[in-house]
């Protein structure tokens, strides 16, 4: 069963248990990947949607830390709720340890040696960890590694 399917599944299954919070979700990154197969005029991989599933939690982490800001506990509970809901649908993600191993492997074999060389390891280091790592979190660590 792929992603979009057991999404499509869930849908049905959160609308029959009247979970409208599920459902809203559910729909909401329904629509999302509608227009993102729309946009590149073809078929959504695993792949394809485990990245609009990364954007769309990444979306919903920084719309509740600014109500979190903003002195909005209930909006960005709300938005929190949404993270998970989501979040149960991405891959497993990367340990922070894999990824600073990787790093650290690409920076010895790129010879990268400074911030001016983060694109080259960065673009590796996220083609490895497609759908599977935070890319802020890859991103502090590879800054971590080529600054040392």
């Amino acid at each position: 069963m792929s992603l979009i399917e057991k999404i499509d599944a869930d849908i049905i299954e959160a609308m029959k248990a009247k979970n409208e919070a599920v459902v809203s979700v559910l729909r909401m990154l329904k629509s999302s990947l509608t227009n993102y197969r729309i946009a590149t005029q073809k078929e959504l991989t695993d792949e394809d949607v485990a990245t609009i599933l990364q954007k769309e939690v990444k979306t919903r982490k920084e719309s509740a830390q600014v109500y979190k800001k903003g002195n909005r506990p209930e909006l960005a509970a709300k938005e929190e709720k949404e993270v998970e809901i989501l979040s149960g649908y991405l891959p497993e993600q990367a340990s922070e340890e894999e990824i600073r191993a990787k790093a650290k492997e690409i920076i010895a074999t790129t010879g990268a040696s400074g911030i001016a060389d983060m694109g080259k390891v960065m673009g590796q280091l996220m083609g490895e960890f497609k759908g599977k790592a935070d890319g802020t979190l890859v991103s502090n660590i590879v800054k971590e590694g080529l600054t040392k």
